[in-house]
């Protein structure tokens, strides 16, 4: 749901019911947003990004929740960084983990506080996160459906999955290029409203 606010002559200030903020409960589709950013940040912080941290700096606890999820999962993307797959030609997706702590996680927390406030300002920001995770999330998924399965020679090291890994990594990673994708048409949408909105309208 949007609001939009006129421009006030000099002066002026805005009434009460003019910049009352909407709440979030009463936007299912920023609510919607509200709770990935919340979970993709506290899942970037503590597991994805244990691969850029000084080993000294990761507890025990969380490098040892994190070998589970790889033992258990199978992940091959993951188990690549944390060494306990085979490395080679994992370049891309190390690339993809740089651009999630250097530009999503900075996205991550500016969307809560934004999305919180209910300001349209961060639209254009979130439109470009969406389509950058969409685009990156796109290649793991095609990655984990392509691997084939263990044989009598597999290793642990060896980028195999079982059916059942496979169910588990795919509902795991599906949500992060769903919702994604989902936000790239709804801000597209909202943006090109606003793109149509007489010029004395404008973003809060």
């Amino acid at each position: 749901m949007v609001i939009l606010s006129e421009k006030l002559p000099n002066g002026v200030k805005p009434s009460p019911a003019r910049s009352r903020r909407v709440p979030l409960s009463t936007r299912p589709m920023d609510l919607l947003y509200f709770g990935f950013f919340a979970s993709h940040l506290f899942a970037s912080l503590l597991l994805d990004l244990q691969w850029l941290y000084p080993a000294s700096l990761v507890p025990k606890s969380l490098r040892a929740l994190n070998e589970y999820y790889i033992v258990l999962s199978g992940d091959p993307l993951m188990g690549a960084l944390a060494g306990l797959k085979h490395d080679f030609g994992m370049t891309w997706f190390k690339t993809f983990v740089t651009m999630e702590a250097f530009f999503q996680v900075p996205v991550f927390i500016l969307g809560l506080s934004a999305l919180w406030k209910g300001s349209k300002k961060i639209y254009p920001l979130l439109l470009i996160y969406a389509t950058s995770s969409a685009t990156t999330t796109l290649p793991c998924l095609i990655y984990i459906l392509s691997l084939p399965g263990p044989t009598p020679t597999t290793t642990p090291l060896d980028h195999t999955l079982t059916f059942e890994q496979r169910l588990v990594l795919l509902s795991g990673y599906g949500p992060f290029f769903l919702v994604p994708l989902i936000m790239v048409f709804d801000f597209g949408s909202r943006l090109q409203k606003f793109v149509s909105q007489k010029p004395e309208q404008k973003l809060d």
